[in-house]
């Protein structure tokens, strides 16, 4: 759980790590940022890194008995808060760590307290919590885990320090799904694709559903790229999934576009020969790079507005069927 293991994030890692070995660091923080980007990864490694008995170029080695310890969850001075079954975190647990966190490390250099989904801590566990951020005792950090943290107590916000998690790239949210969820080469590139930045949602969202949206929205573009008559432009829209005239169609269809407005915007960025590194479907380069000609900028900011029209239509219970022919004479 070292930093260096954490994808993306390139910045604000080492400002974390050089902080924590400079005794600079805050000892209240926010770890904030959208859901399933590594925040808790971060506060985990941040953990470690205090901790390590061998730390090496700025970050935690991992190998250590106090490094594996953390990683398996049974660090005495590595305290973890997350929702309970009612999915929130109440007085009781908050009563417990601020006492835990009373007494000096047990077995480690410094105690950190981690309260993830920081979110759902009832109003007067944050009340209780108040005095403890604002005067935590020696030899204990804590951390609050949020993608939300407008919900937490304005007065908990003064007396933390935020940090701000970006969302991923396509290419860290395929990389992760490759190397810790089993996922082929093809099948992380198109999950991470509609993740927005999100290892989370990629993994939610995964499904054979979202490859073959991938693939006719290609089409429809490969289709509609000339110009070509109506019928043709219809045809090629009733390739989207979901671009029938049932009620669960709406649902699949929101999918296909979403999906559309990625493969758009790698068109966008393949045309400004801007970084490839930040296209969404990088392995479909090979398939985007002849359409490019096709799509010139106005085009392309001309097709993106009209998904999301056709998106907001979905929203106001238009018939996907109509949605779908529309969108094709637009794009």
């Amino acid at each position: 759980m070292s930093f260096r293991t954490i994808a993306g994030h390139e910045q604000l890692k080492p400002l974390i790590a050089r902080a924590a070995l400079r005794g600079t660091l805050p000892p209240s923080l926010i770890f904030a940022g959208p859901a399933g980007v590594g925040k808790r990864m971060a506060a985990l490694a941040l953990a470690q890194l205090v901790n390590c008995l061998a730390p090496r170029d700025e970050d935690a080695c991992g190998e250590c008995t106090s490094c594996r310890r953390i990683a398996r969850g049974v660090h005495a001075d590595v305290v973890v808060v997350e929702p309970g079954e009612t999915g929130a975190i109440k007085i009781d647990a908050i009563r417990d760590v601020i006492e835990r966190a009373a007494y000096r490390p047990f077995e480690g250099r410094r105690r950190v307290v981690i309260i993830d989904d920081a979110e759902q801590i009832v109003p007067a566990a944050q009340d209780a919590l108040l005095k403890t951020l604002e005067e935590p005792p020696n030899g204990t950090t804590f951390v609050l885990v949020t993608a939300a943290p407008e919900m937490l107590l304005s007065t908990i916000r003064s007396r933390c320090q935020r940090l701000r998690f970006g969302r991923l790239s396509p290419a860290d949210v395929a990389s992760i799904l490759v190397r810790s969820h089993e996922f082929s080469e093809t099948d992380a590139h198109t999950a991470a694709a509609v993740s927005d930045g999100s290892v989370g949602q990629a993994l939610e969202e995964s499904s054979e559903a979202f490859a073959e949206a991938r693939e006719a929205a290609l089409q429809l573009l490969q289709v509609v790229a000339s110009h070509p008559a109506p019928a043709r432009r219809i045809t090629g829209a009733g390739g989207l999934p979901g671009a029938g005239r049932g009620k669960a169609d709406r649902v699949a269809l929101s999918q296909s576009l979403r999906t559309l407005a990625t493969i758009i915007r790698d068109l966008g960025i393949l045309g400004a020969h801007a970084d490839a590194r930040a296209l969404a479907n990088a392995d479909l380069q090979g398939k985007l790079e002849p359409l490019v000609r096709a799509f010139d900028s106005q085009r392309i900011l001309r097709a993106y507005a009209a998904v999301d029209r056709a998106l907001a239509a979905l929203d106001r219970n238009a018939s996907p069927k109509i949605v779908a022919d529309w969108l094709a004479f637009q794009i």
